[in-house]
């Protein structure tokens, strides 16, 4: 029999190898390894890049500055207030004001003599500044029937302000599931026709010579009226009454107000508490350091001028 020649440390070295313990250890091992190998390989940013390179320092707070919000995009050159209304006319209706053969056959059947609905549309606040401003122009951000905009031209023609020109604002196209609450309102294929209406609500009140209707979305309106070079000295925002609606209507708005003028606008006070409208005038106020008055249901800016 062939003598065994190994060591007797050799020999219990490998009789361990074949035990439990041995094959945990060598699991455990193999783990650690494994971790220390991830984490030598992953690094900071800073410790991989070769010496040319600058890493971005990702360790202190970036300041984040509200210039990089607002819009910049200077306006176009001013229009005369006499030559606003022409102007609007001739950039939206092709140079004929829209009243001409007013109304068309296809609508006449369906509108009313006078179908006059608003919010909020007969408070103090549309005397108390037109009083104060005697606005050459006003510029009403949502009109719906026209409710307000009839009350400011009869307010400016009993001031003797005969030359005001408004202009409403509106895309005449209600919200989901307005109809419910007017089901007057006529649907022909899929238009609700609150324009006509709107339109002959101006007509029977005998207004189609100083209110226009502009009917687009309020944020592609509001930056063509820039961009045309119209400005007025009063605007009222009575459109939506989400905070990012109305967030984004004061900060299109502000931007046609004329130097000293002032932006006003309802529902500052609603169930909506300050989740809403406040929300979206306030933020804009403390953050131009403006001042926020109000009267009755009405939020009032003056003097806005935002740099």
């Amino acid at each position: 029999m062939k003598e065994d020649r190994r060591l007797p440390h050799k020999r219990d070295a490998f009789q361990f190898l074949k035990t439990k313990a041995a094959y945990v250890i060598v699991i455990v091992l193999t783990y650690a390894f494994g971790y220390f190998s991830a984490y030598h390989y992953h690094q900071p940013l800073q410790q991989q890049l070769p010496p040319s390179t600058t890493a971005v320092e990702t360790t202190k707070p970036q300041v984040c500055s509200i210039d990089n919000f607002r819009v910049t995009t200077p306006c176009g050159n001013l229009v005369p207030p006499e030559l606003i209304r022409q102007t609007v006319i001739d950039r939206i209706f092709n140079g004929t004001s829209p009243y001409i053969d007013f109304p068309p056959p296809h609508a006449k059947k369906f509108l009313r003599p006078k179908r006059i609905k608003g919010w909020g549309s007969y408070g103090a606040v549309f005397e108390n500044l037109i009083r104060r401003v005697k606005p050459k122009t006003i510029v009403e951000v949502g009109s719906f029937l026209g409710a307000s905009a009839i009350h400011m031209a009869n307010l400016t023609r009993r001031l003797g302000l005969e030359e005001t020109q408004i202009l409403c604002v509106d895309d005449f196209r209600g919200w989901p599931g307005f109809r419910d609450r007017f089901k007057d309102m006529a649907l022909v294929n899929g238009d609700v026709l609150l324009m006509y209406q709107f339109m002959q609500n101006v007509v029977i009140s005998d207004f189609s010579g100083s209110i226009l209707p502009v009917p687009f979305s309020t944020g592609s309106a509001l930056e063509k009226l820039c961009e045309w070079g119209v400005t007025a000295d009063l605007v009222e925002i009575d459109a939506g009454h989400d905070f990012n609606s109305a967030w984004a209507d004061i900060n299109r708005a502000v931007r046609i107000l004329r130097p000293g003028g002032v932006i006003f606008g309802h529902d500052y006070f609603t169930a909506a508490d300050n989740r809403g409208v406040r929300r979206a005038v306030n933020l804009f106020a403390e953050i131009n350091r403006l001042k926020v008055k109000t009267d009755g249901q009405h939020w009032v800016i003056d003097s806005v001028k935002v740099t």
